[in-house]
């Protein structure tokens, strides 16, 4: 089969791989219909974080049932499915807590941008939709397994309430994805904290308030501004640097919380900053498998539409050029087809 395998910072390629097999049996095997770039694949790709030797990437799909192992039975060949980045049993005590993707045997997925894909935990991973859905629906669904779940979680972690004031700092598909939740939880005001046209103009349609332009002190002080000069109730950062995680930290009005979705690079956090603010801190890895039942029927009746941060899809062979356009801020998320 082909895969995407990175070697070096700039270097994405699609190469020859071996075919998965069932090596487990919690194990599937599925036929790719979609996957996509992520924006924490790009941490690699600039090369933030180490490489090491040649490697599989994505963690993102959607997919067709092709094999099952023998202990899979909530799922059969044929059927449609939705999974996540991190696998779960969905019975150990973290699970049942809807901590998911700090399950007991969690794995974390990382060959999805192939055209097969072997999904450990299947049992407790994958959800399958009632029938094949429509093509139109498939980046929906797609952004569901990841960004959509994300995004949601982060909503949650920042408590986002009705009537709330939010904010989301980054314009990512994360981010994106974010505007989409807290509008879903009630928030009456949502700002987003975007430069790019485009991205503004797709937060503006899921549902943001208000876009402020600036970063770092001038975005907070804009912030403040907005909200009488106390800050928001919520906020989602959804970058994972530094600089983000001190404006969402700025950003929050004193009893708000912020939800941190970015995975963290570069980040600390001062205890006594945290300890006089009185903001609260809650984020880490989204358990997405809590949230697919519910966001799989959201996409599914139009309630929800993410799969709009999807602007640019390319066949599997092109994925470099993906990793290219997202590196350049020329696509929000790009989409993979096989």
């Amino acid at each position: 089969m082909r895969g995407a395998v990175i070697h070096a910072p700039g270097d994405v390629r699609l190469e020859t791989r071996e075919d998965p097999r069932i090596l487990q049996p919690t194990d599937a095997i599925i036929r790719t219909v979609a996957a996509c770039v992520c924006g924490s694949d790009l941490w690699a790709y600039r090369g933030v974080e180490p490489i090491g030797d040649p490697r599989p990437m994505g963690h993102e799909y959607v997919g067709v049932v092709e094999e099952v192992g023998s202990e899979v039975t909530n799922v059969r060949p044929g059927q449609f499915v939705v999974g996540s980045f991190a696998t779960s049993d969905n019975t150990c005590a973290n699970c049942r807590n809807g901590y998911q993707s700090s399950c007991l045997n969690r794995e974390f997925m990382s060959t999805c941008q192939a055209d097969y894909v072997r999904i450990p935990n299947a049992h407790g991973t994958l959800v399958a939709t009632e029938d094949h859905p429509d093509e139109q629906d498939v980046p929906g669904l797609l952004a569901v397994s990841d960004v959509m779940g994300t995004g949601w979680w982060a909503a949650l972690a920042a408590e986002v309430k009705p009537g709330a004031t939010a904010v989301v700092v980054g314009d990512g598909a994360v981010g994106l994805c974010g505007v989409i939740a807290a509008k879903e939880m009630g928030a009456e005001r949502i700002i987003v904290m975007s430069r790019h046209a485009p991205r503004q103009k797709l937060a503006t349609e899921f549902g943001a308030t208000d876009i402020v332009t600036e970063r770092g002190e001038e975005g907070v002080a804009r912030i403040k501004d907005l909200t009488g000069g106390i800050g928001a109730d919520s906020v989602l950062e959804c970058v994972g640097t530094a600089q983000a995680m001190q404006q969402a930290l700025d950003s929050a009005r004193p009893g708000g919380t912020v939800g941190f979705v970015g995975i963290p690079h570069g980040v600390t956090i001062d205890g006594l900053e945290i300890f006089y603010s009185q903001v609260g801190l809650r984020g880490g890895n989204a358990p997405v498998r809590r949230y697919l039942p519910e966001l799989i029927d959201m996409v599914l009746t139009g309630r929800i539409t993410p799969g709009k941060v999807f602007d640019l899809t390319l066949p599997l062979d092109q994925v470099a050029e993906g990793y290219r356009a997202m590196d350049e801020r020329r696509a929000i998320k790009a989409l993979l087809t096989p």
